[in-house]
């Protein structure tokens, strides 16, 4: 069975950078990850994915440019680095995983969760 570790949030300062990982236990034969996010009050959504073998990936507009979510298949390790934090960007951060052929948006259709990691941006 997949399980997801994720670790590296933090507090930092506007302008700043964090990395974010996540290990995954079990490993995935197809399908992909994710980086979702959670800011109070609001519902969870999608931040960036990638298919796990073609490392094909998709980053909403918000954060094009700044953040890159990259996987290592020897470590079995999600990351997710964070340039340019801005105090937007503040929230619970969880990885995600999913075996579909297909990735989406929506987080019902992803199967495995981290227990997530708070990101606090200061201005």
């Amino acid at each position: 069975q997949v399980q997801l570790i994720e670790s590296g949030g933090g507090l930092v300062q506007a302008g700043d950078s964090l990395r974010l990982s996540c290990v995954v236990s079990g490993r995935m034969s197809y399908g992909g990850m994710a980086w979702f996010r959670q800011r109070p009050g609001k519902e969870r959504e999608l931040v960036t994915h990638i298919y796990w073998y073609s490392a094909s990936t998709y980053y909403i507009d918000d954060v094009k440019g700044r953040f890159t979510i990259s996987r290592d298949m020897g470590e079995n390790t999600l990351h997710l680095q964070m340039d340019n934090l801005k105090p937007e960007d503040t929230a619970k951060y969880y990885c995600a995983a999913s075996s579909a052929r297909y990735l989406t948006r929506r987080p019902d259709d992803w199967t495995y969760w981290g227990q997530g990691t708070q990101v606090t941006v200061s201005s």
